[in-house]
């Protein structure tokens, strides 16, 4: 295989790690990120062109003759990337626009999912509040109600009560809270039990299994607070056994794939599985079309093999004949740092000082999610998750002292994150209420 010039699109942690994971193979002869962040910049270029840019990216690709693009977040998919460099012939590891709306349009893919038969919760779509309302007054609380678009994590409402759920109706449906992502609305049923995030990699054709890794939604320790896009996630994780893996292959990813392919929409890139871990087996909560974001930074610190020619053979519909992957047997945990205000008002441009002095934990890495640099170099916040601190141990409670040992290390007044990160692993308890939540980026 001769070296490949890679674009990765996006500015988050997910790309960074991606990045940070690539710059590592023989095989790739330079890497460029677009439109990038301080942490990719110290891996290759960055460009100025952002995610959501499909025509001017397809023409970057074409004029640098990049061997490969990876689509790292879901407006990018959303918005056609895949599609315009496939007209300019470059290869692209991420789906098609038609088969991005997987996670576009929750009512898409739901109604996907009734038509073959994978497990997911009861549900009924609406355009229309009094309707919604109604069929409310026919459910018990706690149900669960989800803008139909991308709407940045913060789309779904699980309601405890009858008089929260038409509250939520209301903000989406007539104040427009999420704007255009909210002209319809799902309502689904709750699900009990433990959830749990799991990926594949697909190249239309062929499913291959990577890890799982739970993650923690909700702001604050104890999983209390708003939805967020997540802060904090760590892997292996334990409620995902090998019986859960089979059964989520044999009856949620192989069929998906299987009739995304009949409906004439061949599913490219990786295929993130948010599950509900019931005494029935594995449902469906709802599909992302990306890397989990942070649990791809997680996984990254696990995977011992070559990501570059993987990613190819998803984008070259050659998965058949990839090597096993293979993977570290540790654990590893990570630590999302968001400014304060997040995920409501985010507080940006404060100074983040001592970022250096996570990496010299053994065991540590630290990705750049939200940062900059301004003119003088200084490194600001930028977004609502700013930073990840990812740490890899013997055993989850290593893992952990460690991630936070170097969190702590970081010399940022204007930031905030939880301290209970892993604990569902390393406290078990009977299964509280699931979160149920979008997983949307910021």
């Amino acid at each position: 295989m001769h070296p490949m010039k890679i674009l990765i699109v996006g500015s988050g942690g997910r790309e960074h790690a991606l990045g940070w994971k690539l710059a590592q193979s023989p095989l790739v002869s330079e890497l460029i990120s677009a439109p990038g962040n301080p942490g990719l910049a110290d891996l290759g270029r960055t460009v100025a062109i952002k995610a959501d840019a499909p025509g001017e990216l397809a023409a970057f690709a074409m004029r640098e003759q990049v061997d490969l693009v990876v689509i790292g977040p879901e407006a990018a998919a959303a918005a056609g990337l895949a599609d315009s460099l496939a007209k300019v012939s470059v290869a692209c590891f991420g789906p098609s626009q038609a088969a991005a709306e997987l996670e576009s349009s929750k009512a898409f893919m739901k109604d996907f999912c009734a038509r073959h038969c994978v497990p997911t919760a009861g549900y009924k779509v609406f355009d229309d509040a009094i309707r919604a309302k109604a069929y409310l007054g026919e459910r018990e609380p706690p149900i669960v109600i989800k803008a139909d678009g991308l709407a940045g994590g913060k789309g779904v409402v699980v309601a405890e009560t009858r008089r929260d759920a038409d509250a939520a109706v209301d903000q989406i449906l007539f104040l427009r809270k999420f704007g255009t992502a909210g002209q319809r609305i799902v309502v689904e049923d709750f699900l009990p039990g433990e959830e749990a995030s799991f990926f594949a990699l697909c190249d239309g054709e062929t499913a291959i299994p990577l890890q799982a890794a739970q993650d923690h939604k909700r702001a604050y320790d104890g999983d209390k607070g708003p939805n967020t896009g997540g802060m904090g996630a760590y892997s292996p994780a334990p409620i995902f056994t090998d019986a859960v893996r089979g059964q989520t292959m044999e009856r949620i990813i192989l069929p998906t794939l299987a009739g995304m392919r009949a409906e004439g929409r061949p599913f490219v890139g990786v295929l993130f599985a948010g599950l509900m871990i019931s005494a029935d087996g594995p449902k469906l909560i709802e599909f992302n079309v990306r890397f989990g974001d942070p649990e791809c930074q997680t996984l990254m610190r696990r995977l011992k093999s070559d990501l570059a020619p993987l990613l190819l053979a998803a984008a070259k519909g050659d998965l058949a004949n990839a090597p096993p992957i293979e993977w570290d047997a540790w654990p590893a945990v990570t630590v999302v740092y968001a400014a304060k205000g997040y995920p409501d008002e985010p507080l940006t441009g404060s100074v983040i000082r001592g970022v250096e002095h996570a990496g010299r934990f053994e065991g540590v890495e630290h990705f750049h999610a939200g940062t900059r640099r301004d003119e003088v170099g200084t490194l600001r916040a930028a977004g609502g998750r700013v930073l990840n601190v990812t740490a890899v141990g013997d055993t989850l409670h290593e893992a952990v002292i460690r991630a936070y040992a170097a969190v702590n290390a970081i010399d940022w007044p204007g930031g905030f994150c939880r301290s209970d990160i892993g604990w569902r692993a390393l406290e078990p308890r009977s299964p509280s209420m699931g979160e149920q939540s979008s997983r949307s980026d910021d």
